[in-house]
């Protein structure tokens, strides 16, 4: 049995005992995750950590930070070739925005990849250019399980490491910042998102970031996009002089509500704030972006080890449409192809904004399969040979009592200006598509034994 193998069945023998078996402890954390405000998302539905060998996580740094350089790298060339961009399929407004020097050097700032990781062996599905929302909740939560009661009991065997993430944040944004060619010492920062009615920020999921910010010596402060105004070069919240902002709004989301004339569009777009990522990232966030990644006339030139690792580590990936493509370097029909090897692929929405699910070949039939094909068709979609999920099984507390369920892991690589920094676990029930109270973060944890 592996080192995690029997890891896991030692803790799970551990909480089937007394005077573990009664559950009291599992009430105990959840009350300290309502009171660390950690449950107003899908946030840790399960009762023990994911965890990982110091092995496997180096295996996965390695990996991930090679990738990441491929990744910056294609998006360069996108940039530099409006062929390669067009290939995205970005919206009108977001090549507009993508076409706006943010002032630093990198595409995305701040980044994770969805990876799974099974025996050893690592396979990336998706790139996404974003704030990782795991670097806060996953370290917040790492310091609720570490002190439970029956993980005190099970680090007597076994020495567990937390991984963080925050503080490599925080310097990657004042290293953007730096290079934007700012001049405050400590820059004033405003994390923008947006607000729910009812919602002050005071009970925003990023106040703890606010606070992390704030206590490391950066003024910081939680901004809905309304409360901003821009006039005599200056974006204010108020009083509150902004010189960096944390952007976590979809600049799709953004331009359904607001216009290009926004404060925040006209002060990026004149240099007068650093924002982290800039829009120009959410070229990032397409799953085209596999598309280009996997054509190896696009890679050609790309270092050597930058197109292993994308041969060992990518699927192949194409988007969705009628015409001929390469697989292996072979020529092929794609509609021909992906209806004849259905079994092994996935259809996927370029981007989530457009509020649809992967389809699984493996999961319908040849006419459900047929219809999702043409529908990809209509929209922005890429085909993507299966990633299969790694697997773990995970103690739940549902009805007052002790289950187990068998749930898909899959691990988040932090990216920080191209470095893997730490990671988080995301679960979900097996089969299920969309939203779950059953899904959510787990805290992570690199595992040796004593």
């Amino acid at each position: 049995m592996t080192l995690v193998g029997e890891a896991i069945a030692r803790y799970h023998k551990l909480i089937e005992s007394e005077p573990y078996i009664d559950l009291a402890w599992a009430h105990s954390l959840q009350e300290r995750i309502k009171a660390e405000k950690l449950d107003g998302r899908p946030v840790s539905p399960v009762l023990r950590p994911h965890f990982l060998t110091n092995r496997d996580y180096a295996a996965l740094e390695r990996a991930s930070t090679t990738l990441l350089s491929a990744v910056e790298r294609v998006q360069q060339a996108a940039l530099a070739n409006p062929t390669l961009l067009a290939r995205l399929q970005l919206l009108p407004a977001e090549r507009m925005m993508a076409a706006v020097d943010p002032g630093y050097s990198a595409v995305s700032v701040a980044g994770l990849l969805d990876s799974a990781v099974n025996d050893g062996a690592v396979r990336f599905s998706s790139y996404g250019a974003d704030i990782p929302t795991g670097v806060l909740d996953g370290e917040a939560l790492a310091d609720v399980y570490y002190d439970c009661a029956p993980m005190k009991e099970f680090r007597k065997k076994y020495k567990l490491k937390k991984l963080g993430g925050t503080k490599p944040l925080l310097s990657a944004m004042l290293k953007a910042y730096k290079e934007f060619g700012g001049k405050q010492k400590k820059p004033r920062i405003a994390i923008v998102e947006f607000r729910q009615p009812f919602q002050n920020a005071a009970n925003s999921d990023y106040a703890r970031l606010a606070e992390f910010f704030t206590r490391e010596g950066y003024p910081t402060e939680v901004v809905a996009p309304e409360q901003l105004e821009y006039r005599n070069r200056e974006l204010r919240h108020g009083e509150f002089l902004i010189d960096l902002v944390c952007r976590r709004i979809n600049l799709q989301e953004f331009l359904v509500r607001y216009d290009l004339n926004h404060p925040l569009v006209r002060a990026y777009k004149e240099g007068a704030v650093c924002m982290v990522n800039s829009f120009r990232a959410e070229m990032g966030s397409k799953r085209a972006l596999f598309d280009l990644l996997t054509d190896e006339h696009v890679t050609a030139s790309f270092p050597a080890a930058e197109k292993k690792a994308i041969k060992d580590f990518v699927p192949w990936t194409r988007v969705v449409q009628a015409a001929k493509t390469t697989h292996k370097g072979h020529t092929v029909d794609l509609p021909e192809f992906a209806m004849k090897h259905r079994a092994k692929l996935v259809l996927k929405p370029n981007d989530d904004a457009a509020g649809l699910h992967p389809v699984r070949g493996a999961d319908v039939d040849d006419l459900t399969w047929e219809k999702a094909l043409r529908a990809a068709m209509r929209s922005p979609s890429v085909v993507q040979e299966m990633v299969e999920p790694s697997h773990g099984v995970f103690p739940l507390m549902q009805f007052g009592s002790l289950m187990m369920k068998d749930m898909t892991v899959h691990v988040h690589p932090h990216s920080f200006l191209g470095q893997a920094h730490g990671a988080s676990s995301w679960l979900s029930v097996n089969g299920s598509a969309g939203f779950s109270t059953l899904s959510g973060l787990a805290p992570t944890f690199l595992l040796e034994g004593k």
